[in-house]
């Protein structure tokens, strides 16, 4: 399939099987259709010239999910947006646990008790990097000897799994398997890939393996990957409810808002039948009368804008498309590619009824599908979080699944009593690094180790009601409060921490807990939990020293005194049922 089939009237399921190859993943996938209207004869194939300047007229199922972005709570609209556009990375862990040997496939030992990747250092020296925006693919020059699209060969790349030698493969067949391995990696990272983008260097590895390519994805994970002449789409499938896969600002890193949000789709209901030369005011204009109800600041405009300008659909956007003192703002002609528009979408509302509907349709896949989804999109999967099917698959596959998506990806799997979790020890197929440079992944940092410290659970101590290790325990709020302050008084000043963090506690904690979340270590408790507050995830103790059956009570002037033989200390419960469904 050269290019994603849009304006013909027909309609595709994000997830499925598009292009003919069957699978496992293929079957019973999500049914979230990619609504598509059939071609008019004003469209773009239907003789309108693409350089007039007539407004468009909006795409009516891209209309409908921008007044759902518009009415949803900030929660809700970043799930629509995982489960509607499907742009989001991968995301793991980066550091392996030691001992290295032997250490990732013991399934018996717990994430609380087993090894750690735990560094005592403080200060730990990471080579900056910027925390967000596009990195691009680096090449291993052994693998690739011959960079073949014309560009600059990289230096080594540490971001691959090493081959391994085998006697029966040929030195071509091992480039080959590194060809793949790379565009892999890279359509899991950044799932709209250009010819003329910031990794156009990976874009002909993934024309060259295209076919390889959409069959593996399609049977190991049910995503549809559409390549054309100049961009390669994987159509991912959402991940359901409180995935907390937010879309930011391409440059000042900002979470979208709802109504940044209803102005991204706003605008793509403009742009799929859009000529390709478009004034700046002619689009504002057009959006306004298509949808007067979904009136936005201009901040929220321009950032969808920013967003557009970042996927390259849209070209020649000035630098601040929403200052109406800008002459340039005034008179932009903007060059809009319909064909990337028209790939953006992977499963706009064709038989959602709301977008609650649109979340769990998305992200809707059998046991094997949505478990392999999980481990090569997310940090740790833990049995807990699993339906009692897809825990089932899990068991009866705790080798041979992971080992399967690691092959294929690159990754290292980490094998727990709790869990699973694909590694990558080069940290690059991830959005979030954690251990990371600067003042909040330090504290961060330092802030999940000092927790899990406090309120780890007991070697062999089960969960109620389920036969599973304890996948999370409760922190109390006071505790993250006074651990917050012995580190701000310990290490702040020495270690050169941001002083705006040092004077406002309150956005250092929120930040620093956003990052746990984001990074699947800490969870909100269940809805109803009074007084509602944070659970700590079994994933966290990798990031903390061994277990020390013998604690010295806490020592800083913000902690709490040890009391062990409180009355009323509360006992460390543990969650009755899957988290799928306490959600639920």
């Amino acid at each position: 399939m050269e290019q994603q089939e849009y304006a013909t009237g027909t309609t595709q399921v994000a997830g499925g099987t598009a292009d003919g190859h069957t699978g496992e993943a293929g079957r019973n996938s999500t049914d979230a259709a990619v609504a598509v209207r059939e071609a008019r004869p004003d469209g773009p194939q239907g003789g309108r010239s693409a350089g007039s300047a007539a407004a468009p007229s909006p795409d009516p199922g891209l209309l409908r999910l921008a007044h759902w972005f518009a009415a949803a709570d900030p929660g809700t609209a970043d799930d629509l947006c995982t489960a509607s556009f499907g742009l989001y990375p991968a995301r793991h862990f980066g550091v392996c646990a030691e001992p290295a040997a032997g250490a990732g496939a013991d399934a018996d030992v717990s994430w609380w008790h087993g090894p750690t990747a735990h560094a005592p250092a403080v200060l730990r020296s990471r080579e900056a990097r910027p925390s967000r925006g596009p990195r691009r693919a680096r090449r291993d020059a052994a693998a690739l000897p011959v960079v073949l699209s014309g560009a600059k060969p990289g230096r080594p790349g540490k971001h691959r799994k090493p081959e391994r030698s085998r006697a029966v493969a040929a030195p071509q067949d091992r480039s080959a398997a590194a060809e793949r391995r790379i565009a892999a990696r890279l359509l899991l990272a950044h799932p709209l890939v250009t010819a003329s983008g910031p990794h156009a260097d990976g874009f002909p590895l993934i024309r060259r393996h295209r076919d390889w390519l959409t069959e593996r994805f399609a049977t190991l994970l049910g995503y549809r990957l559409v390549v054309g002449p100049w961009h390669a789409r994987l159509c991912k499938a959402g991940l359901g409810p409180g995935a907390a896969r937010r879309l930011e600002h391409p440059v000042t890193g900002a979470p979208f808002t709802p109504a940044g949000y209803a102005q991204l789709a706003l605008a793509l209901a403009l742009l799929v039948d859009a000529p390709e030369r478009l004034p700046l005011d002619r689009l504002l204009a057009a959006m306004h009368e298509a949808a007067p109800a979904l009136a936005a600041a201009p901040a929220d405009r321009a950032m969808a804008l920013a967003a557009l300008a970042d996927w390259q659909v849209l070209t020649d956007l000035p630098a601040d498309p929403a200052d109406p003192a800008d002459p340039r703002a005034r008179t932009a002609v903007l060059t809009v590619d319909r064909e990337l528009a028209r790939a953006v979408p992977a499963g706009p509302p064709a038989l959602a009824d709301d977008a609650a509907d649109l979340i769990r349709r998305a992200a809707e896949a059998e046991p094997a599908t949505a478990v392999r989804r999980l481990l090569a999109e997310t940090p740790a999967v833990l049995a807990a979080d699993l339906s009692e099917k897809q825990r089932a698959w899990l068991h009866r596959h705790r080798h041979t699944g992971p080992a399967a998506l690691a092959d294929f990806l690159g990754l290292e799997a980490e094998l727990r009593a709790e869990g699973v979790a694909l590694l990558d020890p080069a940290d690059e197929l991830t959005d979030l690094a954690l251990p990371g440079a600067g003042t909040l992944a330090q504290a961060t940092l330092l802030l999940v180790e000092r927790l899990v410290e406090e309120v780890r659970p007991l070697p062999g101590e089960p969960a109620a009601g389920l036969d599973l290790p304890i996948p999370e325990v409760p922190i109390p709020d006071a505790l993250i409060d006074g651990v917050l302050g012995d580190l701000a008084d310990e290490y702040g000043l020495p270690a050169g921490w941001r002083r705006d963090y040092l004077a406002d506690r309150t956005a250092l904690r929120r930040d620093a807990l956003d990052l746990l979340h984001r990074m699947g270590l800490i969870t909100p408790a269940p809805r109803g939990t009074r007084p509602p507050g944070w659970l700590l995830r079994a994933p966290a103790a990798r990031y903390a020293p061994a277990a020390d059956l013998l604690p010295a009570p806490g020592s800083g002037r913000h902690s709490r005194p040890d009391a062990p033989d409180a009355p009323d200390a509360p006992a460390i419960p543990a969650p009755t049922a899957p988290r799928a469904e306490q959600r639920a």
